[in-house]
Parts: C-alpha cells; sequence; structure tokens
C-alpha cells in the first residue's frame, strides 16, 4: 500500500482512495472506500465499504436554490460543502485512505459558454480530512474545448473490461459505448432528477419501484412535448445540468390539470423510450447502474424500448459505481496519466483533469 499518492506512469501501484460523488438528484453524499491496484498493465478493484450520507437540511436547501442566488451564497455552500465532504471522509476512512477523489456537486453546467461549477471546496476538503485530494474534475476540458463531461465512459473502460456498454440512470441519464475504435458517451435525457420532484408532490422522496407510475397512465401531449424537446435532436458530444431541468423540463411536468401518477408513468415512458433509442444497435449486454435501477418499472419499460441486453450487477456496483469510478480518475490524475476522453467530451485532446490539494 502506498503512503503517499505521487506520479507513477505505467508503474504498479495500489492505493486506498475515497470516491466522492453527489449526483443532481440531491439523494445524499456517496462514499466508496476502494482499493485499487494497477498490475500487469490493468486495473484490478475492490469497494472495501460505501454509503450515503444525507445531507444536513441546511446544505440541501442551499444546494438546491444557490443556482439563482449571489456570488456570496455560492462561495458560502462551497466551503461548507467541502468541510462536510471533508468531516465526513475522515471518518469514513479511519485512516486508511491515501486519496480523497471528490466530484463535487454540479451548480450549473453550461458547455457552450465553456462554464461549469461544482462546489465543495478542495482546500476545505483536505483541510478537514488531512488526506490530499483532487478535485475539479471538468474545468481543463472544457477550456479544451469540450463538454468537460461524462467522465465516467474512461473509468468503465478500465474497471469494466468485460462489458462494452453502459446506462447510468441517476438525475440525468447518461450512455457510454466502446467500440475498438473509440468510446462515445452522453447525457441522454433526465432522469431522477424529474421522477423525485414528481414524488416529492405526493410527499414521497422517491416514487419507490415505481408503484405510483405504474398506476398511472400515459398523457400523450405531455410525451410528445418530452421527446420534442430540442436537446434530444443535438447529436453526441452533449451534456446537460440541472438548469435545463428547471428551464426546459419542469415546465412541462409541472401541468396541474395532469394527475401527478400520470405525470410520472408519463416520464417513465419519456425516460425508456429515449434510453431504449440510445441503446438501441447495441449488441453486446448493457450495464446499467445508478439509483433509477432500484425501479423496477423503469426498467421493464426501458426492456420494452431496445433490443439490447440490460444487466444488473451487485447492489453495490449499481449504487456506487459513480464514486467508484472518481476514485480512479483521481488516481490517474496524481500517476499524470489521461482521465478524460476527447472522443467522449468533444475537446481538441484527451486530458489530465483535476486541480491537487495537498494534505
Amino acid at each position: 500500500m502506498s503512503k503517499s499518492i505521487r506520479k507513477k506512469s505505467k508503474s504498479i501501484g495500489t492505493y486506498r482512495v475515497v470516491g466522492v460523488a453527489s449526483g443532481s438528484s440531491l439523494d445524499g453524499l456517496d462514499l466508496a472506500l476502494c482499493e485499487l491496484k494497477y498490475a500487469r498493465g490493468k486495473w484490478i478493484w475492490r469497494i472495501e465499504k460505501a454509503r450515503t450520507i444525507p445531507y444536513p437540511p441546511r446544505i440541501q436547501e442551499a444546494l438546491e436554490h444557490v443556482m439563482t442566488g449571489n456570488a456570496f451564497a455560492l462561495a458560502v455552500v462551497d466551503t461548507e460543502l467541502g468541510e462536510f465532504i471533508g468531516e465526513k471522509c475522515k471518518r469514513f476512512a479511519g485512516g486508511k485512505a491515501d486519496l480523497i477523489s471528490s466530484h463535487g456537486h454540479t451548480i450549473f453546467h453550461m458547455p457552450r459558454g465553456a462554464l461549469t461549477k461544482q462546489v465543495g471546496s478542495g482546500g476545505a476538503i483536505a483541510a478537514m480530512s488531512g488526506i490530499t485530494t483532487v478535485c475539479d474534475f471538468r474545468s481543463t476540458d472544457m477550456a479544451l474545448g469540450g463538454q468537460g463531461a461524462p467522465l465516467v465512459p474512461i473509468g468503465e473502460q478500465l474497471l469494466f473490461p468485460k462489458h462494452s456498454a453502459f446506462l447510468n440512470i441517476g438525475g440525468i441519464c447518461n450512455i457510454s459505448i466502446h467500440t475498438e475504435k473509440r468510446i462515445i458517451g452522453y447525457d441522454v435525457c433526465i432522469g431522477n432528477q424529474a421522477l423525485n420532484f414528481l414524488a416529492g408532490l405526493r410527499r414521497q422522496p422517491y416514487d419507490a419501484d415505481g408503484t405510483l407510475a405504474r398506476s398511472g397512465r400515459i398523457d400523450e401531449m405531455l410525451l410528445d412535448d418530452l421527446n420534442a424537446l430540442p436537446f434530444h435532436q443535438k447529436r453526441p458530444p452533449r451534456s446537460l445540468g440541472r438548469e435545463w431541468f428547471i428551464d426546459e423540463v419542469l415546465p412541462l411536468i409541472s401541468e396541474k390539470s395532469i394527475t401527478v401518477k400520470d405525470r410520472l408513468r408519463t416520464v417513465v415512458e419519456h425516460i425508456a423510450m429515449q434510453l431504449g433509442q440510445a441503446s438501441w444497435k447495441v449488441e453486446t449486454p448493457v450495464l446499467v447502474t445508478g439509483g433509477g435501477t432500484h425501479n423496477s418499472f423503469l426498467l421493464e419499460r426501458i426492456r420494452a424500448h431496445t433490443q439490447a441486453a440490460i444487466h444488473v450487477p451487485d447492489k453495490l456496483t449499481v449504487d456506487y459505481k459513480e464514486a467508484l469510478v472518481f476514485a480512479l480518475l483521481g488516481v490517474l490524475r496524481m500517476r499524470g496519466e489521461v482521465n478524460t476522453l476527447k472522443s467522449v467530451t468533444g475537446a481538441k485532446r484527451d486530458s489530465v483533469g483535476g486541480g491537487v490539494y495537498l494534505a
């Protein structure tokens, strides 16, 4: 086990890393203590333990509203979330981690203007935890003309070589497809952000197993409006932020003349249609992860809209694959190795992304 992380290009190394992910659905802070070992030309991994920590009400409320707030509010939540992450990682790791690798929480993401902001100060994380921290993975790629996302596909290639297609059903849904020539990946459509919002109207944090959606009916006009959103007509590379949900999707699904269960049913069908279309030509099993994977009705509808085989792994991988991948991206950053792919983001070149804060 390494005592510290430093550049080890192509060298053998074993690292214990806390991967940190915070999704747009705001369901909590995902922490995964991962052992990553590079040997004989490949990465071997194990998630030693993982947990999701709910946000304190004050931080959750700030994350929900800061996008439309002022600069001071943004600075405050950046520091407070960083301190929260650092404290939780220190307790969670118990002195066993070489590195913290944190994606942070995305406040806005606007590739057209080369603007992106993930809060959760890396300096605060490193100071609170006493562990060297990597964060801010998107900025370099965007400066190179890329979308800054998705970032996960290179981790999928290195950690899951037996699979060549991946779906992630989180607050936003995305796909990556790996061929011999290149890897492509892009955001497909809305996900749990919309489903959780609608479930909240029934005073539920989420629609458990899709029960409410299953009891509803499809509203054809709403479905047509969702499918007709201009984003869905764009060719990759393409990526989404929460502002797209607020500006484009929320006005459509807030139509009070449609019952909540019918809106849920319609959104499920919309997600299934978009993911089905994106994965239709995939000839190998598609590895499906993310919180939406626990929604059996949504999976049922996805299967109805694609000819691809849908493979759901173990629960730990379903829930913490993103945190695992960010653990690897942090290690690649410290090794000085590529962790962002131009074929996915549309940047001028592959890059080594991430800012480093030494303990």
